[in-house]
């Protein structure tokens, strides 16, 4: 229904001049996270992702397909967690807040050259790590009140967003 102009991507020349495939949410519950999505919102299957940080703590992960567009869901607690837990309301109760753009990074050039542009914009990184799918790196850009997260995948992280369900 819409035509959409071919894109060249290269967040060196701006950081949002790369692959957006990805909104991201915060939550202190990821079950009813799920749930909100999927009975009111529509998004009824999820591919599931957990595991320990480093430092302790622990994260889940729900992920699906609409179209283009990956809806990823996070609940991090714990030593570690801070990067995602950080911008959640304290107080008690159920919360869900936007938490990041997700942007595909699709070789180590590309992967360089978005990290430089935040440093020359001022831009802080407040986490940069690597796992078997994924290099990811985030940067703050205070304005926007949400964080642009970089993914760089490896062979078996491509394998793991194929798998993802689609709607």
């Amino acid at each position: 229904m819409l035509t959409r102009p071919p894109a060249s991507f290269d967040p060196g020349s701006g950081l949002l001049i790369a692959e957006q495939f990805q909104m991201a949410y915060v939550t202190t519950d990821i079950e009813r996270a799920c749930d909100l999505l999927g009975r009111q919102l529509g998004i009824r299957e999820f591919a599931p992702l957990a595991g320990p940080f480093p430092e302790g703590g622990e994260i889940q992960a729900r992920f699906a397909w609409v179209g283009t567009l990956m809806y990823e869901l996070i609940q991090a607690t714990g030593p570690g967690s801070a990067i995602y837990s950080d911008r959640l309301p304290k107080s008690d109760g159920f919360h869900i807040k936007h938490h990041h753009l997700g942007f595909l990074i699709h070789d180590r050039e590309q992967w360089d050259r978005g990290r430089e542009q935040a440093k020359r914009n001022g831009f802080a990184i407040p986490y940069t790590g690597s796992n078997p799918l994924v290099d990811v790196c985030f940067i703050d850009v205070p304005e926007l009140g949400h964080y642009l997260e970089y993914l760089l995948p490896t062979q078996a992280g491509l394998d793991f967003f194929e798998s993802v369900p689609r709607h």
